[in-house]
């Protein structure tokens, strides 16, 4: 086990495989064991480098979520780089960690190569977000399936940091805060937007969002005709190698 410190608290992170450091950012009330099952998909051709956020899996608790989650998650992404110090890593960010794999690239585009974005809104929240995410949540405590995903990522206190994260995930929607850090025509490195139609919790609009965001930073963008959230889960064979073809792009 590994960790580094972040305004005194303690960041879990872990490494594995060879070649370029690619580094996973996982999504609202899950932690990098998400990605645990897809790592024989990548370990062969990257360096592979998983984090749990603070408050999330096996990293230190705190009191409360900001709601500006995804901008301060990219400051803890930020720290682990320059902790790492290996020069340009590549960034791949599913559902909230796609929020934060562009906010850290939009903040310190020196240390990140390519960033691949996956599975989330896009440049705004939709108006009804806060309604259907409490809706999304209520039903996750009833669903076996759900509550055992929480278990597994988080541990016993699965329940509290869910809460936290509705609440900091309603604030952020209802008082419009931004979720990036600046516009995204600034951005400096190749991005990838990546989704699927049958994409059940992103916003219903989502495409429409990602062709406005390729539209001012050139990204490309590519949907699955099958699965559903997130699609690096969803469609993993298929979305591995769109991915590996991306980040070893010269």
């Amino acid at each position: 086990m590994s960790y580094f410190y972040y305004q005194s608290k303690k960041i879990y992170y872990t490494e594995g495989g060879s070649g370029i450091p690619v580094l996973f950012l996982h999504g609202n009330t899950a932690s990098s064991k998400m990605f645990e099952l897809l790592m024989p998909l990548y370990e062969d051709r990257f360096h592979v480098i998983l984090i749990d956020f603070l408050g999330h899996g096996k990293s230190d608790r705190l009191e409360e979520f900001p709601a500006e989650l995804w901008i301060e998650e990219a400051r803890q992404t930020v720290a682990l780089l320059k902790h790492l110090n290996l020069g340009k890593v590549n960034l791949v960010g599913t559902s909230g960690g796609a929020w934060v794999a562009i906010n850290t690239a939009l903040e310190c585009p020196e240390l990140v190569g390519r960033v691949v974005a996956d599975s989330f809104d896009g440049r705004t929240l939709a108006d009804d977000f806060s309604e259907n995410l409490i809706q999304e949540r209520i039903s996750a405590r009833a669903d076996e399936m759900a509550v055992g995903f929480y278990q597994w990522c988080q541990g016993e206190d699965w329940e509290r940091v869910v809460d936290m994260d509705t609440n900091a995930l309603v604030k952020c929607a209802r008082e419009k805060l931004p979720l990036f850090t600046k516009p995204l025509s600034s951005l400096q490195v190749p991005l990838l937007l990546m989704g699927s139609e049958g994409d059940e919790m992103s916003r219903a609009d989502f495409q429409e969002e990602y062709h406005a965001i390729a539209g001012e930073t050139g990204a490309e963008i590519h949907i699955f005709s099958q699965g559903v959230h997130p699609a690096i889960l969803s469609n993993a064979e298929q979305a591995a190698k769109i991915i590996g073809r991306f980040l070893e792009r010269r």
